[in-house]
């Protein structure tokens, strides 16, 4: 068995349970190749920035997203050191991009940008 490329039963059901909602799905694709704050989400997904929070606070304390600061927001991103990285890339890798999201949330002079 190549310990290296699996993934305990019991942690992959874990992810698929997480990933298994559709928004947050879809956030872990955007955040795939984006960082994004928690009102450009609420934007995008037409939700609260409570209920974003929600959905990160979930995936966050698995470890499968990071945060940083940037002045006074805070950016989420997909934890790429985490231990099963791999794994998380082979499901997004085979959904269609969520760019356009960002494109239209740029269009439309909503996209927070620092630095």
């Amino acid at each position: 068995m190549d310990t290296k490329a699996s993934i305990e039963m019991e942690k992959a059901a874990q992810i698929l349970k997480l990933l298994g909602d559709k928004t947050r799905l879809s956030m872990m694709k955007l955040l795939q190749t984006n960082e994004c704050c928690v009102s450009e989400l609420a934007e995008i997904y037409k939700a609260s920035q409570p209920a974003m929070s929600q959905h990160l606070r979930k995936l966050k304390d698995i470890g499968l997203v990071k945060e940083k600061r940037k002045g006074q927001w805070i950016f989420y991103s997909i934890n790429q050191t985490h231990k099963h990285y791999n794994f998380l890339v082979s499901i997004l890798d085979s959904l269609p991009t969520q760019d356009d999201r960002l494109i239209e949330l740029e269009k439309q002079g909503l996209r927070i940008s620092c630095c």
